[in-house]
């Protein structure tokens, strides 16, 4: 089944926030309480999308049912300021979400790909992720995010101690780290997103 990357728009935000509030309500892979409105996940994409990149990863819908849409949204990744002061410029700190029915498919990788090749592009050096971890896997939480990261070149560089609470229960996070560029004096200057040129991606 064919599947497209590309640019989010405003109007995906019903569908992405759909992926989203299961693990919100579910899980421990976000420490957020509450699903957030409409509207504040309308701003989020906003205020990030005016610097970084924010993907969805779509499925061709093999549904014969005439008034269903073509493509589904399966995933989505972004990158953020992972600092707002001026010296952590070249750094980002990630996301992701797969529709819960959608794992397995190698979805998270080529959005993490794509991801990575817009970062470049912006001369992004370092990607950060910050990560739930389980004292011992349960029904809220496993390892399956650090072992995803570590396996497209993250390395964990320290582990934060029951510092999430969530479920009547304490939850562990670490950072994790992938640089993508070569650090040296007189870096390049940052780029937008949106002034890159679309062409060359």
């Amino acid at each position: 089944m064919q599947t497209y990357i590309r640019d989010v728009k405003l109007e995906d935000a019903q569908e992405l926030l759909d992926i989203y509030a299961p693990y919100v309500l579910n899980t421990a892979i976000t420490f957020e309480y509450e699903v957030p409105s409409l509207t504040e996940f309308q701003n989020r994409i906003s205020n990030i999308t005016k610097k970084y990149p924010y993907l969805v990863i779509e499925q061709e819908n093999d549904s014969r049912d005439c008034n269903s849409k073509k493509r589904q949204i399966v995933g989505y990744a972004y990158a953020c300021a992972f600092h707002p002061r001026a010296a952590y410029e070249w750094c980002v700190e990630l996301a992701i979400y797969l529709n819960v029915y959608s794992h397995g498919n190698g979805y998270g990788r080529m959005l993490y790909e794509a991801l990575e090749e817009r970062l470049k592009a912006m001369h992004i050096l370092n990607l950060y992720a910050c990560i739930a971890i389980p004292q011992e896997e349960d029904e809220y939480l496993t390892f399956n995010s650090a072992n995803f990261h570590e396996h497209l070149g993250f390395k964990n560089i320290g582990t934060f101690s029951n510092c999430g609470y969530k479920f009547d229960r304490w939850y562990h996070m670490c950072w994790m780290e992938k640089f993508i560029g070569v650090h040296c004096n007189n870096q390049e200057k940052i780029i937008p997103y949106h002034n890159l040129s679309k062409s060359n991606l």
